[in-house]
């Protein structure tokens, strides 16, 4: 037979790991239950704070891009008012160089002669040079212009000869006095009357300016009269306002008769805009041709 006791002891421990282990379980399910829980609350935690960050990033962004928008046309604008600015001071600068070269530039040599406005004795260009001997008709003479349009005088006569055409100066500056003497010496030869239809009188003359020259070529016998019959004067016609000259009286002017021989010094600009509207120098009103004044020598 068992040992009662034995049994008792046995039975006894049983009961004793039983409870244990039923202890053990619950404390297990609860422990279990708490971190279940616990990690439930700490992923509630971090869903919550990733959709934190996430809006904070979006915002950060937002903010961001605002800011850089911001500067961009904070920039932009800078940059309009600088260019306003640069502008402004070219524009300034502009008009001060502008003023600069009208105030170099004698108002005289745009302005109206021939029976218009008058010269006195005492006006002559501030300096004058000569024209080269190998431009003049007559060798002999010496012949004057204002050195700002010699180049130009220079470079259509060199044209000229350079397309076959036979083309000198015959005449250029003349003073007053000359004038005067001239126009006398016409006067008692053909008469008063005749001597007016194509001679001015002294003051009234181009030629005081120093930028008008008589064009001559060869085969006129040294004449002015009957340039307008050869190819050397189609070529002027074609050419002159290239080089910023004019023909002063063409036909049926209202100053003086048909002088296919004389060519005034305009500037380029002028004798372009006359050559393109077939208009000449003495049909633009003189608030017009003075506008022209600070590109003469452009």
């Amino acid at each position: 037979m068992v040992d009662e006791a034995f049994l008792k002891h046995m039975t006894t421990g049983y009961k004793i790991t039983a409870g244990f282990l039923i202890a053990l379980v619950v404390l297990l399910a609860g422990v279990s239950w708490y971190g279940y829980m616990r990690l439930t609350a700490l992923s509630e935690q971090v869903a919550v704070l990733a959709s934190t960050t996430t809006a904070l990033q979006s915002n950060i962004s937002e903010a961001t891009t605002s800011l850089s928008n911001a500067l961009n046309q904070d920039r932009h604008n800078l940059q309009i008012q600088l260019g306003g600015v640069r502008e402004q001071v070219g524009s300034i600068n502009g008009t001060v160089s502008g003023l600069q070269k009208l105030s170099k530039t004698d108002p005289q040599l745009l302005a109206k002669y021939s029976k218009v406005f008058f010269l006195s004795d005492n006006y002559a260009p501030a300096r004058l040079v000569e024209i080269p001997t190998q431009y003049e008709y007559d060798e002999k003479k010496s012949l004057q212009v204002i050195p700002e349009v010699l180049p130009y005088l220079e470079k259509m006569l060199d044209q000229a000869k350079a397309d076959g055409m036979s083309l000198y100066v015959q005449s250029a500056y003349r003073s007053f006095n000359t004038q005067e003497a001239l126009k006398g010496k016409y006067s008692v030869t053909y008469g008063a009357g005749t001597a007016n239809s194509f001679s001015a009188d002294q003051g009234y003359s181009e030629h005081q300016l120093g930028t008008t020259v008589d064009l001559i070529t060869t085969g006129t016998g040294g004449n002015l009269s009957g340039f307008d019959t050869k190819p050397a004067y189609d070529w002027v016609t074609a050419n002159a306002y290239r080089y910023g000259f004019v023909l002063s009286y063409p036909e049926h002017n209202a100053y003086y008769i048909f002088e296919p021989w004389h060519w005034r010094f305009v500037g380029v600009k002028l004798a372009t805009y006359l050559h393109d509207h077939n208009q000449y120098f003495y049909e633009l009103d003189q608030r017009t041709i003075d506008t022209y004044l600070i590109n003469l020598f452009d």
